[in-house]
């Protein structure tokens, strides 16, 4: 057995006995590992000492049951904290605030399982962190803060340094220079955009065991959210001005086709080889329609517009002051696609982060609306696009779908996702706003 699936088993059984009293001695008799060779294993697989990974899980788990509504004195008893006092260092020392302040800000998410065969762990210690930017001439204390996304989760793969930079870290180093590429020809385009800061040897980034460290200044502003767009009493015209920031973005993109390189995605052939047969096995929609949505799509799809896009147009990545979408971040998934792709993702982005929530579904109808009429402001919509458009919808959460069912981790965001899809094929019609089919 690989050691990969040693440390999954390990693993595994962590999760079963969070609990439980839990340590490396017993841990490492059950991979058949001496305690010395156990401990640079695990921590090579996840990233973390095998105790603090285990204190990390019990953290996680205890304020997820609390959130549930659980009293939180018998939660700390049940893993393992003998007072609140060591509860409450250890949560400080983990969240870097009170539990309390902790539960005014955030709405803790039920941990995800941990599979290191569906992809790669980074897990990095604030330790590591403050290491690791001695690469960068920052002023000292570093003070290291997580991030928040617009739906809650605690983003993994970057830190707010000394409250004036980001720090993210990754393995795609293809996806990390595609992002720089295209922030700087935003950037000298006038617009803004997230760029590295170079590392003391003049780099974009520091490089090491395969895993990129890269410090960039940030986008001055807050992230969008889902909520705000709903609750504010002008949604309509907030929704029409995020399709035209969209379109307008597309229009400066367009201007250096010629000095990106990405890769073309070809969407309806991601669908029909990929997407379908995954969706096909697991929605209660009927066969017919997808072979009606696949022929009727395919017959148009050669004649929609193609060009360079964001393709991760999620509330997160847009980035707002004053009122106003001041910029853009995350373009690691950026490719050549069909340019409607971005405002269709854009409104079912936003649809994600309510649907648990049925009273704003038929608002988010008016919602998806004006995000297109705000591209189609900029951006001129054709014949073609105005017919697809509620195949692409329909497309984006085939793969979301198909996507997130591949991972453990995504198990609430699959589960989300088949009820959009559900409801969204049943209510194709309201999705053709030009009454184009």
């Amino acid at each position: 057995m690989e050691n990969i699936d040693i440390i999954q088993k390990s693993i595994d059984y962590i999760e079963e006995n969070l609990k439980n009293e839990l340590n490396a001695e017993v841990l490492a008799k059950r991979a058949a590992f001496s305690v010395f060779y156990y401990y640079r294993v695990f921590q090579s697989m996840t990233g973390l000492p095998v105790m603090q990974y285990i204190q990390k899980r019990k953290l996680l788990h205890a304020i997820y049951e609390m959130e549930m509504g659980r009293p939180m004195f018998i939660v700390e008893a049940d893993y393992g904290y003998e007072t609140h006092s060591g509860f409450y260092k250890a949560f400080k020392k983990e969240f870097g605030c009170s539990p309390t302040k902790y539960f005014n800000l955030h709405k803790p998410k039920k941990p995800f399982k941990i599979n290191l065969r569906q992809e790669e762990y980074i897990m990095i210690t604030h330790k590591k962190l403050k290491e690791v930017l001695k690469n960068w001439d920052i002023d000292e204390p570093i003070s290291i803060e997580d991030i928040y996304y617009s739906n809650e989760e605690r983003a993994t793969n970057c830190w707010k340094i000394n409250k004036k930079f980001i720090i993210k870290i990754g393995k795609n180093i293809e996806g990390l220079t595609q992002h720089i590429n295209m922030s700087r020809l935003l950037v000298d385009a006038g617009l803004l955009a997230s760029i590295p800061i170079k590392t003391k040897c003049d780099l974009e980034y520091y490089l090491e065991e395969e895993v990129y460290f890269c410090l960039m200044m940030p986008v001055e502003g807050i992230m969008m959210s889902s909520r705000e767009i709903f609750n504010d009493e002008n949604c309509k015209d907030k929704a029409r001005y995020i399709g035209e920031i969209i379109g307008q973005l597309h229009n400066v993109i367009k201007n250096y086709d010629d000095k990106l390189e990405c890769n073309y995605n070809n969407l309806f052939e991601n669908l029909t080889k990929w997407a379908v047969p995954i969706v096909k096995e697991n929605l209660e929609i009927p066969v017919k329609f997808y072979d009606d949505y696949i022929n009727i799509f395919g017959q148009v799809f050669s004649k929609l517009p193609k060009q360079i896009i964001h393709r991760d147009l999620n509330p997160s990545n847009m980035i707002i002051k004053d009122g106003k979408i001041v910029g853009f971040i995350d373009f690691e998934l950026t490719e050549k696609n069909i340019r409607i792709y971005d405002p269709c993702y854009a409104a079912t982005a936003i649809l994600s982060e309510i649907f648990s929530e049925p009273k704003n579904h038929k608002k988010w109808f008016e919602i998806y609306k004006n995000i297109i009429l705000g591209y189609d402001n900029i951006c001129n919509l054709t014949k073609e696009e105005k017919e697809a458009l509620p195949y692409v919808v329909l497309s984006n959460q085939i793969i979301c779908y198909a996507y997130f069912s591949q991972f453990d981790k995504f198990e609430e965001l699959k589960n989300i996702n088949k009820s959009m899809t559900l409801w969204l094929y049943e209510n194709i019609d309201c999705l053709d706003i030009f009454g184009a089919l």
